[in-house]
């Protein structure tokens, strides 16, 4: 079966360490919180000014004035801090940040990813992912492996504009993870009850698929 976002999310915190930095994007990233373990420390930093984000409140324990940089909002976790976004973009551009977690709408099979703007769609800006993309050393991505009409979004050469080039170490979708080699997609592990054979007919890329594909650990 095809992943949900929560599992997407949920898989993605497995790659979460003792002692990281990391930034979360808009979209499926944010909720990768909600799934880090509880025996180590990690510290989430939103763009907009927060270090130190906990997981979505409760219903009717939301506080307005607490918010990520997707205008949801949040909790913080003892020690927190908050600051401008001045502050936020100097952390992440002298790359005090160990992993970023992005949304995208399309990943090449060099790293390439265009996640800001859609041609001939309203857009208020690119936002902090050209500084996310050009600073971190370590980035996933959260995406759906195909669209609403079932095309591919893991594409040999992405066809909207480019937020970052060869920066996409890792991406997680509802099928598969998949990392970035020199030589283009390599499969590591399937969801649950996904055979290869479907990855690779939802892939426009090229995949590289060597030996037996475990399945995911979403458990």
């Amino acid at each position: 079966m095809a992943l949900d976002k929560n599992q997407i999310a949920k898989r993605i915190a497995q790659e979460v360490k003792d002692g990281y930095y990391v930034n979360l994007g808009i979209g499926i990233p944010t909720l990768v919180a909600n799934f880090v373990r509880n025996d180590i420390s990690v510290e989430f930093q939103s763009e907009n000014g927060v270090l130190g984000m906990g997981p979505f409140p409760f219903e009717g324990e939301e506080d307005a004035d607490i918010i990520n940089a997707g205008k949801q909002t949040i909790t913080t976790l003892p020690g927190a801090s908050f600051f401008d976004s001045a502050f936020s973009f100097g952390m992440i551009r002298s790359q005090k940040v160990d992993l970023t977690i992005l949304g995208a709408m399309e990943v090449s099979e060099n790293g390439d990813i265009a996640n800001w703007k859609i041609p001939g769609k309203m857009v208020k800006g690119m936002g902090g992912a050209m500084d996310l993309v050009a600073s971190a050393e370590n980035i996933i991505v959260a995406m759906m492996h195909v669209n609403k009409a079932g095309e591919s979004k893991i594409l040999k050469k992405c066809t909207l504009p480019l937020t970052g080039v060869g920066c996409v170490k890792k991406v997680v979708t509802e099928l598969a993870v998949l990392d970035i080699t020199p030589q283009g997609f390599k499969l590591l592990e399937r969801a649950p009850g996904v055979s290869v054979e479907d990855i690779i007919k939802a892939t426009e890329a090229n995949l590289i698929v060597e030996g037996e594909i475990p399945e995911m650990d979403i458990n």
